[in-house]
This record gives structure tokens, sequence and C-alpha cells, in this order.
């Protein structure tokens, strides 16, 4: 199952949020938002920008969260990182967010998918598959070589979208917790 919301959209938030419920039905734990990317790319910054966002907010005590600007987790990571959380967090979904390049129609959509995603793809790279629930966010057009799209890509973008899909997990993460007060971390 897939869904998709352009960033521009004033109902993005809440659709990313309700989506997510779909995806994820009922949590026995909280979940662990793992948010991939570096800030050495603008275009490859929006999963640890996403990530200090979030948790800067009160929902972010509500779930365990991996990759910030401080403290980030890049693609290469992923491969070491999935048994690590598995065993650290054996109840815990995952929800995994990054960048992607996609065609020029696609630019500024938030897609999430009921499946792992696959960090360094957009740059034919094959370092593994990580999350339950994957958040991409289309920063830059594919081209030959994606890597220099990301050092191309608009802060201004990153950033609204970075904003959205934390809004967006703090949404579902208030509303999860009002239906079911177990989430105490």
């Amino acid at each position: 199952m897939q869904f998709s919301f352009h960033v521009c959209n004033t109902m993005a938030e809440t659709g990313v949020s309700a989506a997510l419920f779909r995806l994820l039905g009922v949590l026995k734990a909280p979940p662990v938002i793992l948010c991939i990317g570096s800030d050495l790319a603008i275009g490859d910054s929006l999963g640890p920008l996403t990530g200090s966002l979030f948790s800067r907010s009160p929902e972010g005590r509500g779930a365990y969260l991996y990759g910030t600007l401080r403290a980030p987790v890049t693609a290469k990571e992923v491969k070491y990182l999935g048994e690590f959380l598995r065993k650290t967090h054996p109840r815990s979904k995952i929800i995994a967010v990054d960048a992607a390049v996609g065609e020029r129609s696609e630019l500024g959509l938030i897609k999430l998918a009921d499946s792992p995603l696959m960090p360094g793809s957009g740059a034919n790279k094959r370092l593994g598959k990580i999350g339950d629930v994957s958040i991409l966010g289309i920063v830059g057009e594919r081209a030959g070589f994606s890597y220099s799209t990301l050092n191309l890509t608009r802060l201004n973008l990153v950033f609204h979208m970075a904003e959205k899909i934390a809004g967006s997990l703090c949404r579902y993460l208030a509303e999860k917790s009002d239906k079911n007060s177990q989430f105490a971390v």
C-alpha cells in the first residue's frame, strides 16, 4: 500500500499522519523513528533535519529516535543498524525517513509505503533495506549522477518537507497516545 502527498498541499501533514495509521495499525510498543541522511549535502539532509525537528517536540518522547543533525545516521550504516534496532527494540515498528530523487513530476512528493526503504538506491548503491514503513521525500530530479543533484537541491524545499514529516509524526504519536496510553518511553 502506498500514499503520496505533495508538500505544498495544506492537508499533507494530516494526510501523512492518517496514512501512518493505515500502514501501522495498532502498535504494541513505541515506534522507532529512523531518519537517514547527512548534512553534507542539502538534499540528503531531509532525514537528519526531520529527526532534529521531531526531537524538539513533546511527542518526540513517545518514540525511539535515531538520526538528527547532531548525530546523523548515514545510508552506509543501515546494514549494521537493522540488526541493532531489531535486538534493541524487538516489539517496535520502524518508520524509516529518507530523501530520494525521482521524476520531475514527483518533485515535492512525500511518499509512504508499507515496505522498507533502500537508502542510497538513487545513487545506484546497494546498502540494504530497513523499516516496516518508509517515508520518502522526493527532493531532486533523477539524473545520471544523483549525488550532484542532492547538492543542488533547494534548502527551502528540504526544510518544508522536514517540517511536514516531523509534524505528521508528532500528530500520529499524539493521537496514538490519546487512544493507547501504554506508550510511556
